[in-house]
């Protein structure tokens, strides 16, 4: 058993209020009601639109995929770690590699839109940067306990 510290509740609370349930929220409207105003202006800034079917589709099927794949990743590991189990991490591992990778890729690409629209404080943090600094914080902080060093 891997009992949790009290860097792994930061993790959990971080992640589930930070991470999870908005990003529940918007890709069940991503999902639900693509071409709402409301889904838009969550997902690409207020008042603006899709640039092309291209940036549509691929909002589209990212809402998909975290839905089926990510989100469920990251609860199911976060009750894991919770109960202390090895596949709790490693799942949570899982979650954390996925939010890092789909986050770096749209860091770059979105950059040219979001930035301007939201800032610097906004943009690297909430908007994309907390994505990555909580995957990387958990991959780096699940790989630690599973390899015996308590924090």
């Amino acid at each position: 058993m891997l009992e949790p510290t009290l860097i792994t509740w930061i993790l959990i609370i971080f992640g589930l209020v930070f991470i999870f349930l908005p990003m529940l929220i918007v890709q069940l409207l991503m999902v639900l009601r693509p071409h709402s105003q409301k889904t838009r202006n969550l997902i690409i800034g207020k008042g603006e639109d899709w640039r092309d079917k291209t940036h549509f589709r691929i909002s589209f099927g990212a809402g998909w995929a975290d839905l089926v794949i990510w989100l469920p990743l990251l609860l199911t590991g976060s009750a894991g770690v919770i109960m202390g189990q090895v596949w709790g991490y490693i799942l949570w591992a899982a979650s954390g590699t996925i939010s890092m990778y789909i986050n770096i890729i749209l860091w770059f690409s979105e950059r040219e839109y979001v930035y301007p629209a939201y800032g610097p404080l906004v943009y690297y943090t909430y908007f994309w940067g907390f994505f990555v600094y909580w995957g990387m914080a958990v991959v780096i902080y699940s790989v630690m306990r599973l390899a015996g060093v308590t924090l």
